[in-house]
């Protein structure tokens, strides 16, 4: 049994500036996503895509811009709509606040999404195609995310076994049982896992729309098991079934990658991307 280390949320104080752990992650994150990105310029089928279509640098900055932007708006509205909605129905306000605890994943997703479209739209691509470019880039941002809940000593998990060797103390928690130390689990899982799953799986061409399903159906299954060892929210506590809201939440996004992976597979076969520049197989004589 061990005892959380009580880290100190705040990196780094100089005068009344305070840079904390968590906004570090944050920009762990966002390095993370440009240097996957620019490695995902490289990667089948992007690389061979010529002309006015062809993926820049630049095309990854600006998708990171707006997924900043998305997961801000659309994280803070999920957790105001999913998990307190009550509450925010009376202090309209308070939505405003992102600089207050509340975000929700599934919502920053919603917001990624809507990010995305834009950027499609904008930049005249086939949405699939850019959901299948940016979905091997999010997992390790996810994991970040997770190294800053442990830091902070949020988002605890359930009661363990006296017995288990890693089950954890979280005495700000209110008890002095030993808990799952369920971030650890998501930053395994959620993150690096199905980062090196995902990413492996889109290194090869696959037909558009796969590799967003993959990671949408990946997340979900993964999201949804380590919800049995995470503390549902105390407000809400478990719902029908017994499950989590983080579960039900997940439930869509398994139906959706599983649904989309099997519409991509029963197409005829893996049609060229526009603009994308026929290579010869003929080897050189």
């Amino acid at each position: 049994m061990l005892n959380y280390p009580a880290i100190d949320p705040v990196a780094l104080q100089l005068g009344p500036l305070a840079v904390h752990w968590y906004g570090l992650t944050y920009l762990a994150a966002f390095g993370l996503f440009l240097l996957l990105g620019r490695l995902r310029l490289h990667h089948a089928p992007f690389a061979a895509i010529s002309g006015s279509g062809a993926w820049t640098r630049k095309d990854v900055e600006d998708i990171l811009f707006l997924g900043v932007v998305g997961v801000v708006a659309g994280g803070r509205l999920g957790y105001c709509l999913f998990y307190k909605p009550a509450y925010y129905l009376s202090h309209p306000l308070e939505i405003l606040m992102i600089w207050t605890p509340g975000m929700s994943f599934h919502g920053g997703l919603l917001g990624v999404v809507a990010a995305m479209l834009w950027f499609a739209h904008s930049r005249q691509r086939p949405w699939l195609q850019v959901a299948d470019f940016v979905a091997p880039c999010v997992p390790t941002g996810l994991a970040a995310g997770r190294v800053g809940n442990f830091i902070n000593g949020e988002l605890w998990g359930r009661f363990a076994s006296p017995d288990l060797p890693w089950g954890m103390v979280f005495a700000h928690s209110g008890s002095m049982q030993p808990r799952h130390p369920s971030q650890v689990y998501q930053f395994l899982m959620e993150g690096l896992l199905l980062f090196v799953l995902l990413w492996l799986y889109a290194r090869k061409e696959r037909r558009p729309g796969q590799v967003a399903a993959a990671f949408l159906f990946g997340y979900g299954v993964f999201r949804f098991i380590a919800e049995y060892f995470r503390e549902p929210d105390a407000h809400l506590g478990l719902l029908s079934l017994g499950m989590s809201m983080g579960q039900w939440l997940c439930l869509p996004m398994i139906a959706a990658g599983a649904g989309l992976w099997l519409w991509a597979q029963r197409t005829a076969a893996v049609a060229p991307l526009p603009h994308t520049t026929q290579i010869s197989q003929a080897s050189p004589k």
